[in-house]
């Protein structure tokens, strides 16, 4: 497990961030959990969208590029749900809702995991 930190802010958004970087752990991903901790993330690559069908809670979303700059943000994303694309994004952070307001996490804002 891995930390990440918001370099930009000198905040943390996780400090238990797991990957999920082959083929079966991204389509896995969250399923069958029924909540995320405090601290807990999921850090999804490559990825530029995620979906919540048969998710059970919201999720705050994390999009990254290649650099892991922050270039979308998504608050709550509620169950059954799913997000368009987001160009240029090769990360998607999947956090318990509110992990984006505690860090105040923006798009432009460097990240270090």
């Amino acid at each position: 497990m891995r930390e990440i930190r918001n370099v930009t802010r000198g905040t943390v958004l996780a400090t238990g961030a797991r990957w999920a970087d082959t083929f079966l752990t991204r389509l896995k991903g969250l399923l069958l959990r029924l909540e995320l901790e405090p601290g807990e993330a999921l850090v999804l690559t490559p990825c530029n969208s995620v979906h919540m069908f048969g998710m059970l809670f919201s999720l705050d979303v994390v999009f990254c590029d290649a650099a892991k700059r922050v270039v979308r943000v998504v608050r709550r994303l509620r169950p059954f749900l799913a997000t368009l694309p987001v160009s240029g994004a090769v990360y998607a952070l999947e956090m318990a809702p509110g992990a984006v307001d505690a860090s105040r996490t923006e798009p432009g804002d460097q990240l270090e995991f």
